[in-house]
Formats: structure tokens, sequence, C-alpha cells
């Protein structure tokens, strides 16, 4: 073997020596992150590594650790394994993330948020509170325009009370199912997912626009200020629903 042949291999290894053992917390410190986005804490690799925590704005999320496999970059794609948190913090969940040239996928996503990291201090409408917790559950997502080209999957809105100027609301559990329709991010419910009667969706559209198409009627189960404010939605039906119609962005987001 020629000498010239004995330097390109010791280059190469040396190249690939530097690459596994690629430091996190360097990597962190010369990544282009967007203006309102802190880590600290980082350690380990590229491959696998993990942070005390992450600011963004307001919100935190703390313990994140990850796992980059290698193999799949042969092929342009970058999987990460992930956990982040734990059933103290704000935050908590795991999940599978996969980018390439394609855009972004994921599979067996699990978050749990509490409404406090949601909402991170905005101000809402008729200065209203909301307690309580949000669980997301992803079986499998596929980026696409504007948002998702495939969806399936859960959102469990959990001891969930809200309070304003009008009264109290203790609107209790909440089932809505997660899917793609047409680009568009859609949730939706029925009475055998809520107590609350309530039926209808949501749609996240471009330039955040929500269109909501839903419908309510009273039930025993329903807080008294609820059920007592129903009428000021409009007329009811003939089966006894209240309409619940609503197109703009999100209040107070």
């Amino acid at each position: 073997m020629s000498l010239f042949s004995k330097i390109v291999i010791g280059v190469i290894i040396y190249m690939m020596f530097l690459l596994v053992y690629l430091p996190a917390n360097w990597l962190v410190s010369i990544a282009p992150l967007p203006n309102n986005m802190v880590i600290s804490g980082a350690e380990g690799t590229l491959w696998q590594g993990k942070a005390a925590l992450i600011t963004i704005d307001q919100r935190q999320i703390e313990r994140v650790s990850w796992t980059l496999s290698p193999w799949g970059l042969f092929v342009g794609q970058a999987n990460i394994d992930f956990n982040v948190g734990n059933r103290a913090t704000p935050v908590s969940g795991k999940g599978s993330l996969s980018w390439s040239l394609s855009g972004m996928s994921a599979k067996n996503i699990r978050l749990d948020l509490q409404d406090s990291f949601i909402l991170a201090g905005a101000r809402l409408p008729f200065k209203t509170q909301i307690d309580g917790d949000v669980s997301i559950m992803v079986e499998v997502l596929k980026q696409g325009k504007p948002w998702c080209e495939q969806l399936h999957g859960k959102l469990f809105v959990n001891h969930t009370n809200v309070k304003n100027q009008f009264g109290v609301y203790p609107l209790g559990n909440i089932t809505l199912g997660l899917s793609c329709l047409d680009g568009q991010l859609q949730l939706a419910t029925d009475e055998t997912q809520n107590v609350l009667g309530l039926t209808g969706t949501a749609i996240l559209g471009e330039s955040n626009l929500v269109k909501v198409s839903a419908k309510i009627k009273p039930t025993d189960a329903q807080p008294k200020d609820l059920r007592e404010a129903l009428p000021f939605l409009g007329r009811q039906d003939t089966q006894g629903y209240y309409p619940i119609n609503y197109q703009g962005v999100v209040p107070g987001l």
C-alpha cells in the first residue's frame, strides 16, 4: 500500500471518528436556532444526546433526549427517537420522527401537555381561565400542504375546567379524532366521546384559519352555567341542538 493510500485511509478514519463523537453542546452552539429558542444543558453526541431545557418564548420543555439512527442518512432520511420530560413536568412524551427532502413524518407519538404550557400566559377573551391537560396520540403523520397529507390519531382533553366572567364550566373529558382533510387538520367529536352533548368538527386550514361546524344539546351532565347559556347560541333545531359555528383565527392565540 502506498503512502498516499495510507494517508487517505487515515484521514477517512479520523473524519469518521469526529463524526461519531460530534458533541451535542458544540452543535447547539453553532446551530442557526430561531431567535425565540434557547437550548440549555446539552450533553452527549449528535447520535445520542440530551438537553436539560429547551425554551421557546414562554414555554419550557424539560429533559429532552434523542437517538439518531445513522443508517437512514444513507438514503437521505434522518430518523429520530425522542423522549421528553416525565409525569412531573408540564410536557412529557415520546415518539419517532423522520425528516427527508419530501418533508416530515411521525409515528407512535404520545404527548401529555398541561393547559398552562399550551396557553403560555395568553390573554383569553372574557377573562377566561382554563385548567386541565391535553394528551395527543398520533399513530401516523405525514407532512403535506398546508398541514398534512396523512394523519391518524386522537386528542384527549382531560379534566378541563373553564372559568370566565359569565360562569364556571367544568367540561370534564372530551375525546377528538385527528385526521387530514384535503391537507387540512381536522378534529372531530360526537356525543359518545364527551358528556356535553357536543357533536361536530373543527378544521385548521391555511394561515391558521379555523372553521368550526358543530352543535350541542342540553344534557343532565352539563354544568349549570353552560346549560343556561346555550340559548345565546341561537335557535334550537327540531332535535334540540343549538348551533356552534365559527370561522376565523383562534381567539387569544
